[in-house]
């Protein structure tokens, strides 16, 4: 008997073996192929760059990532903590157990069967399992789409170098736009050449401390080319982005005009009485992979 939703639309149904391998192909696809929005930030970088040492920095980079794809290669020996970041259509059935537990069969599998290297170590024994898992981790984020029957898995595998480069202020209303930018500028100082530049800055403005630092994550990862929802933040990814770029921190932190793709902005509303800002850092390796789930089958791209 074929059960329908309460719309009379039949569900989209996933089995936990679809999500598995899907999980698994996404690691290693995300870490060896980079997205071409990527790619073609590089080249707009290697067109307006004007210091010979950065020029030469950029071609290096660009000359692993066609190496990486010509000998079916990592782009960066960190693997990363792999993130999973899941959208559920209106009408799909799945049982979230078998989800959550999918996702890490699938890291496990990419590590041990590539192999990869795994990264994941316990925070206070620093014991490493070699499975890319471990306590809350997989880090797993779900929302809900309008989509009718559709799920999208987007992995994200984030290295310890442009993580480390995160940063969170409670600024109050009274420190303004300005405050913002401030914090903006002085974060990417402090972060210098220690993320792997050219980067994309991840920016969060409003919410919680916590929702505030994920929406900076969420930045971080947009594709480049994106452009914030809210037309403030969109004027602000703008104007933070040329800051940042005349800092001449450039490639690798060595001089030059190529410090950041792009700063992304995500914001959410806030208390009266507070603002939070944070920014993550995304490095030059700005790696990510999804799969969509619809009635026609899986799509595998970025």
């Amino acid at each position: 008997m074929t059960l329908m939703t309460r719309t009379g639309v039949e569900p989209l149904r996933i089995r936990p073996e679809e999500i598995e391998e899907a999980a698994k192909l996404l690691y290693i696809r995300a870490l060896k192929i980079l997205p071409e929005d990527v790619k073609e930030g590089f080249a707009r970088l290697d067109a307006t760059e004007t210091d010979a040492r950065a020029r030469a920095i950029l071609a290096t980079m660009i000359e692993n990532i066609g190496v990486a794809e010509r000998t079916d290669n990592l782009l960066c020996q960190d693997t990363g903590i792999p993130i999973f970041n899941v959208f559920i259509g209106r009408h799909v059935e799945l049982d979230g157990w078998a989800l959550k537990q999918a996702l890490r069969r699938g890291v496990e599998r990419a590590t041990r069967e590539h192999p990869l290297r795994s990264s994941v170590v316990h925070p206070i024994t620093r014991r490493n399992e070699q499975t890319s898992c471990g306590i809350r981790v997989p880090v797993i984020h779900i929302d809900f789409i309008e989509a009718e029957r559709e799920l999208r898995l987007e992995m994200i595998p984030k290295g310890s170098g442009s993580e480390n480069g995160s940063f969170l202020e409670m600024l109050i209303p009274a420190d303004g736009v300005a405050g913002i930018k401030r914090f903006v500028v002085d974060a990417a100082i402090r972060a210098g050449g220690k993320v792997c530049p050219p980067t994309i800055l991840g920016v969060g403005v409003g919410g919680t401390s916590d929702l505030c630092m994920h929406l900076a994550k969420i930045a971080a990862t947009r594709p480049l080319g994106s452009r914030c929802a809210d037309p403030e933040g969109a004027a602000l990814e703008e104007e933070l982005t040329a800051a940042v770029n005349a800092l001449g921190i450039g490639p690798q932190g060595l001089g030059g005009d190529s410090t950041a793709f792009a700063v992304h902005v995500e914001v959410a509303a806030t208390h009266i009485t507070m603002n939070p800002v944070a920014v993550n850092i995304q490095c030059h390796s700005a790696r990510r992979a999804s799969a969509t789930f619809t009635p026609e089958g899986v799509r595998i791209g970025f």
